[in-house]
């Protein structure tokens, strides 16, 4: 549990107008235009960032490359870098209160969450990856007596970073953190309503002995900044998370300039399937609850669709509505808050008209459903919950990224591999059973990058997150995140 009084000395502190950070210093738009910044909390302005453009990019991007060209991060020696990472993890735990509340007050998660999936994650990933650093060898090959071929791996260039609202921190540090480590420098482009945590993060990375230009930050809207970003000729590497849409205008924006590589991480459908031999109905409850509800649903890998054997439907059902009515929605800073905020006005809007479009198509609305708290001047949701869900419906196809939970009932283990199955998304399920047998065919057919076994989220920083379909391609987390981020270099050696 987070310390309210830790929290309630930063709950109000004054944010100052925040500027690009680029080659190791805050610098203003070079109009001096600005974007404001609306608390979802209390729907309150905490500040401005600086509203980027393709020139605040060219500056960005000429920096972090004539960074690479010097070598001063790219080839220092691998210890070096180890040590600056680690020293950044270091840093972001010793600020954590600072940059949870600086987040939630930016994007409206609950703190008890933000505290360890933003800042405690943060400081994980880039422990774990100043770890890994010395420890990438390259290879000899397998050739004849008169040759040596050496494999080498190294850096790659410029590697642009394009991050979400939903967890700005968590997400940013997967892809800034193995980027870094393997030697590239970064420009990054937060979510305009969710910038704050991360400029922050840049800093204490200057902090931590990151040489100027390593890593730069621009901020301002996605279809400026973010177009600009990914259009830029000596950008070398673009790693994204959001939107299928704008993903595939990233992949457009790749083939119009100079084909770089662009990793995606676009999202899900995820199925959390029931079956009635659950080693525990009412951990898989409450875990099926937790899966969708948390950050008010705005979690790419979100149980959003509950597979329910017809056996045990109705009972598991009311178990799950039981369950989330327990949970306390209400100021995202406040420790005793279940569920904070949803991140901004649109997207609440748009959340409610996926809960007008499932009624209009016959969906039964069993719990929420409705805006709450709009007394305070934030953007709160009830946790919503619809039964009588068709596989067909919109509410079961798109990703709705909000806290609404469409159950969908199955008679057995084919059908329920064929609903799993049948979005464009393949990124996260659950499977609960006590059967192993079924466990493993389960694994086997259900087309998810990520597979929960009796349980929903928490996997950590040692395994991959790579989503299939429409989920995306490569893959954040673990070892194998490397790959993205490093080039493989033949060296053939004729010995005579």
């Amino acid at each position: 549990m987070a310390s309210s009084a830790q929290i309630d000395e930063l709950r109000n502190a004054e944010i100052e107008p925040q500027g690009h950070l680029i080659d190791g210093g805050r610098q203003p738009s070079r109009d001096g235009s600005v974007l404001k910044v609306f608390s979802p909390r209390d729907g309150k302005q905490l500040t401005t960032i600086a509203n980027g453009g393709a020139g605040e990019i060219d500056l960005a991007v000429a920096s972090a490359r004539k960074s690479f060209n010097e070598g001063s991060w790219s080839q220092m020696a691998p210890v070096g870098r180890k040590k600056v990472l680690i020293r950044l993890a270091e840093l972001i735990e010793a600020h954590a209160y600072e940059l949870a509340v600086l987040g939630v007050r930016d994007n409206g998660t609950e703190i008890n969450m933000a505290l360890k999936a933003e800042p405690g994650s943060a400081a994980g990933t880039f422990r774990y990856y100043g770890e890994a650093v010395d420890k990438v060898y390259g290879e000899i090959a397998p050739t004849t007596n008169n040759v040596i071929g050496l494999i080498e791996r190294g850096p790659i260039g410029v590697v642009g970073v394009i991050v979400p609202w939903n967890f700005p921190l968590m997400i940013g540090s997967w892809k800034i953190a193995p980027a870094l480590a393997a030697g590239n420098s970064v420009v990054l482009k937060p979510a305009e309503t969710a910038s704050l945590s991360l400029l922050r993060l840049a800093e204490l990375a200057l902090e931590a002995g990151l040489p100027a230009g390593a890593f730069n930050v621009v901020t301002g809207p996605g279809a400026i900044t973010g177009e600009a970003l990914a259009l830029h000729n000596d950008v070398d590497i673009l790693a994204f998370t959001g939107s299928g849409g704008i993903g595939r205008r990233l992949l457009e924006y790749s083939a119009q300039s100079n084909l770089k590589q662009v990793f995606l991480e676009l999202g899900g459908k995820s199925p959390n399937i029931i079956f009635p031999d659950a080693p525990s109905l009412e951990k898989a409850a409450k875990a099926s609850v937790n899966g969708i509800f948390r950050n008010s649903g705005q979690v790419c890998i979100s149980g959003s669709r509950l597979l329910v054997h017809r056996d045990i439907h109705d009972d598991f059902l009311a178990m799950v509505v039981a369950e989330t009515e327990k949970l306390t929605v209400g100021d995202p800073l406040d420790t005793a808050s279940d569920i904070g905020a949803v991140n901004s006005i649109q997207q609440l809007e748009k959340n409610l008209g996926y809960v007008a479009s499932a009624i209009k198509e016959g969906a039964t609305l069993c719990a929420g459903g409705e805006r709450i708290l709009s007394q305070s001047g934030g953007y709160y949701m009830q946790p919503t919950i619809f039964r009588n869900v068709s596989a067909d419906m919109q509410i079961a196809q798109e990703e709705v990224f909000g806290p609404l939970l469409c159950v969908i009932p199955f008679e057995d283990e084919e059908e329920a591999v064929r609903i799993a199955n049948a979005t464009d998304y393949g990124l996260a399920a659950g499977i609960w059973t006590a059967d192993l047998a079924r466990a493993h065919r389960m694994i086997k057919k259900v087309q998810s990058g990520v597979i929960h076994v009796n349980c929903y989220g928490g996997t950590d920083i040692t395994v991959p997150l790579s989503g299939m379909k429409q989920s995306g391609n490569g893959h954040d987390k673990s070892l194998h995140a490397l790959e993205k981020y490093t080039a493989l270099k033949t060296a053939w050696i004729d010995i005579g």
